[in-house]
């Protein structure tokens, strides 16, 4: 599959037929949905000379695909049965059936799984990139997408990451003219002239095979030698309609259709093949005729492998549960802030792959909390400031995580994930899931998260666990203790999972006495006060609001507070422990009432009969009402919750 990257060399008989085949592969999945056999098909027709890329790297190089690259997927060593699989979605398949086909992916081959929004990709690619750079290796990073992609905000971003980190990035833009059925030449901003510089971009014509070897080839070798990445401008064409759901007949013209189809790429090979006299009209047609069989056959023997299977839906959420060797971190008294540092510092001291990235987390300042005081003083190989683009902060670590290393990125403030919330849902939480176990991307995202610090308004001080929770594959502990947020951190960091840290404003500066720092395992949560009569579930900044309840309530009411340090996995064992005692169920938190993770928790509890049997009550949630935080004291406070409504809550189930 790959040659030495200084010689590339490339049979174009052979290349012919793998065109060919790709090409028939195309041809077959159309008649398949025409019987009624499959659900969807992305054609690559037209694009099929980009696979001559896959003779410029190496196994140790990685492509970040975009759903048109059949030919290439092919040239990189996927068999045409691997897509036939696809196809189908049997359970052999890259996705195990999960993903819709030509969403590629293959762990052995370095070929990263791809996403379905256009672009989703790009950000992790120029991660990749950097871990090559961080790690010291002359591999590459090929990244493709189509024309119309190039208006997504992560091409920016993207881009201007690898220009600034000088990354070993390709950058390819296949440029076919349309996007589904919309004319790009308008909104493809390389048409503007400009946009990008042109020290840094080249075209190409991408029906041609030596253009691309040649073009892509001085692209390699320039990221090789740590010259900084290339943007590869690629004219051709989309011989197909956009997807099997399309017709290109109702919006183009079919004297357009006909003049695409003179620039086939397959056609112009076999007329230079011709002309040379390496190949003959008839053994063309011969060739055609066995890519006919040969297809034939995978697709006939792709559709008798197994389906997937109904009870393997939950199969790869998330990995697999290790031990956690225990955290050399000093005991004492400490803020909550503090024991994070020790051990952030631990992590980065035992481990050089761990790789820190964030706004302003850089020293002098460390933070704009502190929390990596010192860090890039003591690790400047390993701990680095972030723009200021929340997108390219999580979509790096999915790149970063994909090559291997173990990313603990710092949000500024939870309330400012938004802009990056496409590879959050996009890729963060589906990668696992989506390649059946093949990819995975284990890394811890933390922030400050949460009120009662007045003068935060809407972008400091919102909670947002519940937006988190509701993405499956992810993890997220919200610790309440200068302990837990040690073990949390450190449970974190030795995970196999994406694991956010929400780390509480208004009481990660409180000093107090620090037990044992242990690991805490996410989903195991701990009784800190014992109560007979009702069970308060909390988590965060309110459970100094339970204490205040409980303390009020003292000779009327036995309260015992249960503080879950995890939410997602929930600890719903310990919770019905605690139940069974007291039969009555409060819970508090600070996030919004609709959709909020209180209303899971009571949904949990009185779902299963099991369960419900064991309330003596309905059971009660306290939490801030269905607005925003205002910037005055007075808005905040009034939309957050206090303890005499936990008070009255807890007096509510004892009627």
């Amino acid at each position: 599959m790959s040659v030495t990257p200084s010689t590339p060399t490339l049979n174009k008989l052979d290349f012919l037929r793998l065109m060919m085949l790709s090409r028939e592969g195309d041809r077959r999945e159309g008649i398949l949905l025409r019987q009624s056999k499959g659900w969807f098909q992305v054609s690559g027709m037209g694009h099929e000379a980009v696979g001559a890329l896959a003779y410029l790297l190496n196994e140790e190089d990685y492509l970040y695909p975009y759903y048109r690259d059949r030919g290439l997927m092919l040239a990189r060593g996927m068999s045409n049965y691997d897509l036939a699989l696809a196809y189908f979605a049997k359970r052999e398949s890259s996705s195990g059936g999960r993903q819709m086909p030509g969403h590629y992916s293959n762990r052995a081959l370095n070929v990263m799984s791809v996403c379905t929004p256009t672009g989703g990709g790009l950000i992790p690619a120029a991660g990749t990139a950097w871990g090559m750079t961080l790690k010291g290796k002359d591999n590459v990073v090929v990244a493709t997408i189509g024309d119309a992609a190039m208006r997504q905000g992560e091409f920016y971003e993207a881009w201007a990451f690898a220009v600034q980190e000088k990354l070993p990035l390709v950058l390819i833009i296949e440029d076919n003219k349309y996007g589904i059925s919309t004319p790009t030449s308008k909104f493809m901003p390389l048409n503007f002239g400009g946009v990008v510089s042109e020290d840094l971009m080249v075209k190409c014509d991408g029906r041609r095979v030596d253009a691309v070897l040649e073009v892509a080839g001085n692209a390699v070798q320039k990221a090789r030698s740590g010259s900084g990445p290339t943007l590869i401008w690629m004219d051709l064409d989309r011989l197909s309609s956009h997807t099997s759901s399309d017709d290109h007949r109702v919006y183009r013209d079919q004297a357009d259709i006909d003049e695409m189809f003179k620039r086939d790429p397959i056609i112009l090979l076999r007329d230079e093949l011709i002309a040379s006299g390496a190949l003959t009209l008839d053994q063309f047609e011969a060739t055609q005729e066995e890519m006919v069989r040969l297809v034939d056959e995978d697709y006939r023997r792709a559709e008798k492998a197994d389906d997937p299977r109904p009870e393997d839906v939950m199969l790869h959420c998330w990995g697999e549960e290790t031990a956690t060797p225990l955290p050399p971190i000093e005991v004492g008294s400490q803020t909550m802030v503090e024991a994070i540092n020790k051990t952030l510092f631990r992590s980065l001291e035992n481990d050089p792959n761990v790789i820190f990235f964030g706004e302003d987390i850089e020293d002098p300042k460390g933070g704009v909390f502190g929390i990596t005081k010192g860090l890039s003083e003591a690790f400047p190989k390993q701990v680095f400031n972030s723009p200021l683009a929340e997108a390219t902060i999580l979509g790096v670590a999915v790149g970063l995580a994909a090559y291997g290393m173990k990313p603990v990125f710092e949000m500024q403030f939870i309330d400012f994930i938004t802009p990056g919330w496409n590879q959050l849902a996009t890729n963060i939480s589906t990668t696992r899931w989506r390649s059946f176990g093949e990819w995975k991307t284990p890394m811890v995202i933390y922030a400050p998260y949460g009120a009662y610090l007045p003068g935060g308004s809407l972008w400091h001080s919102q909670s947002n666990e519940a937006s988190l929770a509701h993405m499956p594959g992810l993890k997220v502990a919200v610790p309440s203790t200068p302990e837990d947020a040690a073990g949390l951190f450190w449970t974190a960091i030795h995970s196999d999972d994406p694991c956010f840290v929400l780390v509480p404003k208004h009481i990660f500066r409180k000093r107090v006495t620090v037990g044992t720092v242990e690991p805490v395992p996410f989903g195991k949560s701990k009784v800190v006060r014992e109560g007979s009569d009702v069970t308060l579930v909390t988590y965060g900044n309110t459970l100094e609001l339970a204490h205040e309840a409980a303390e009020a309530l003292a000779g009327e009411v036995s309260v015992e507070i249960i503080d879950l340090r995890s939410i997602v996995p929930l600890d719903v064992e310990g919770i019905t422990a605690s139940l069974e005692k007291t039969g009555r169920l409060v819970v508090l938190h600070e996030d919004t009432k609709t959709c909020g993770f209180g209303q899971s928790i009571i949904s949990e509890m009185t779902s299963h009969p099991d369960r419900f049997s064991l309330f003596l009550a309905s059971p009660q949630l306290v939490c801030r009402g269905d607005v925003h935080i205002g910037y005055n004291p007075i808005y905040e406070y009034a939309a957050l919750p206090e303890s005499p409504e936990v008070i009255d809550a807890i007096r509510l189930t004892m009627e």
